[in-house]
Parts: structure tokens; sequence; C-alpha cells
């Protein structure tokens, strides 16, 4: 029930308990404990919104940062993906495998804001080796949702 319950307020995080119940045909207080519980053991780490802001008159950008890094002896990747992810532009880091070791996603106000970032906090960093920025252009599907209308067809069909 477990997974089926996550599966369920990851698409929709706003679906009350009693909604939940109804679909994983449980009890409402069964519901909450389980919630409860998956939010004490960290399995759930917050709620946040999926927003759309290409339709808000709000200037944001987001790269993809690829990092190459040189692994921390006994540590590994994790103290220097650490270290990232404790800057606010960072949204999420997440270790690769393939040509580079770690994703990071950041959002910045302006393209230039986020060179700055990657010049003057990023690259410094003892354990980079390289970096390479890659510019989100337009983003149509986040979070398993789309953001943007299918588009429809309005040809007339012709038949013989």
């Amino acid at each position: 029930m477990r997974e089926k319950l996550l599966a369920a307020i990851d698409k929709n995080s706003k679906l009350s308990a009693a909604d939940l119940a109804i679909m994983l045909d449980s009890s409402e207080e069964e519901i909450k404990n389980t919630i409860k519980q998956l939010e004490d053991e960290h399995i759930i780490c917050g709620y946040p919104t999926l927003i759309n802001w290409d339709k808000v008159e709000c200037e944001r950008v987001t790269a993809l940062i690829e990092v190459k890094v040189t692994p921390q002896r006994g540590l590994g990747f994790d103290k220097i993906a650490e270290r990232i992810y404790q800057f606010s532009e960072v949204q999420s880091v997440y270790l690769m495998s393939g040509g580079f070791d770690l994703t990071v996603i950041i959002e910045g106000k302006t393209m230039r804001e986020v060179a700055n970032f990657v010049a003057a906090k990023l690259a410094p960093m003892d354990a980079i080796l390289s970096t390479a920025t890659h510019f989100v252009l337009k983003k149509y599907k986040e979070h398993g949702l789309p953001l943007v209308q299918a588009h429809k067809d309005e040809r007339m069909l012709i038949s013989p």
C-alpha cells in the first residue's frame, strides 16, 4: 500500500486523506498514519508545487550543468555533492553514469547570473575538474506532468 500511496501523492499532493482512503481501499486513519511514518522516515521529503513559470511575468533561467569531479578518499562523491547542493541557486544534484559525474540543475534570473554562479562558486571548488552548462529553452513536461497544452489537429477529415 505504501508504494500506491506514494505514487498517488507524487502526482497530486493535494489529495485529501479521505480521497486517498477511497482510492486505495483503506481507512482515512491508516492513510494519515502511513503518511506520518513516511515523513518520519524521510521517504516523503516535502510537497513542492509544480509551477509553469513560462506563464508568469517573471524572468527565470534554468540550466543543467554537467560536472566532472575528483571523488574524495573515503567519501566518494557525497561530500562534493553536499557542498554543491548547499547553494541557494541549486535546485537538484544527481550522481550520473557516463561522461560526467554530477548533474547540477540551477535557476537564476538571467543567463549572466547562471554564468556568474558557475564561474564564481562552482568551478573554483577544489574537486571540480570541469563543467559544461546547458540552458533550458522550454519545458514541455516536468515531474511527469505536461506544462503545455496538447496541440489539437484542426484539419478537416476529407474522405474519398
